[in-house]
């Protein structure tokens, strides 16, 4: 009987949420970079020993480990990381979320003076990105409701051009899975 009761895993509801991946996300925010970029790492380690079908978040541990490590100023670490994290999604075809983590990479290093690797990123990325004609002339989406800036399960950043939107109010945290509507 207890097993009729069991909670099935469904698209837009996370499981329980790694205590590991609450402490990187504090960690971030508190400024503590290079913990969180060592605690990032460790998922995305993680993430890519269980392989693309059971760990579609892979490339965002790997994209936040590189930024927490270029802001701790380990640039030479950060940059091998931003590279795995944008060639995930790549090879997964996650093409539109390719182009907001490119945008983003190639804004925040040229934010902190880092042109030389952002154009390097940039080069590189012409190797292994599709034609630009296949995502780029996507139709722009709608206007989206405001998130709050924090994923209230696993403490993320969220932002409305980096979540999975399951509905028109409801998005889902690329970190955890778990859902998020609007703030009122």
């Amino acid at each position: 009987m207890r097993r009729m009761f069991r909670r099935e895993k469904r698209k837009g509801f996370a499981q329980q949420v790694p205590p590991i991946l609450q402490e990187a996300n504090l960690a971030f925010d508190k400024g503590e970079f290079g913990r969180a970029a060592q605690l990032f790492e460790q998922i995305a380690q993680t993430a890519d020993a269980r392989g693309p079908l059971y760990a579609p978040r892979a490339p965002l541990f790997h994209l936040q480990a590189g930024r927490a490590r270029i802001y701790a100023g380990q640039t030479a670490l950060g940059v091998p990381s931003l590279k795995r994290g944008l060639s995930l999604l790549a090879e997964r075809k996650y093409y539109q979320r390719l182009l907001n983590a490119r945008r983003r990479v190639l804004s925040e290093l040229k934010e902190r003076g880092l042109v030389e690797e952002a154009a390097e990123i940039e080069s590189w990325l012409k190797s292994i990105s599709p034609p630009s004609s296949e995502f780029e002339t996507q139709m722009p989406a709608a206007r989206k409701p405001i998130l709050p800036t924090h994923c209230p399960q696993c403490g993320a950043a969220l932002r409305s051009d980096e979540v999975e939107w399951l509905d028109e109010v409801t998005a889902e945290c690329g970190y955890c899975g778990s859902p998020v509507r609007e703030e009122n």
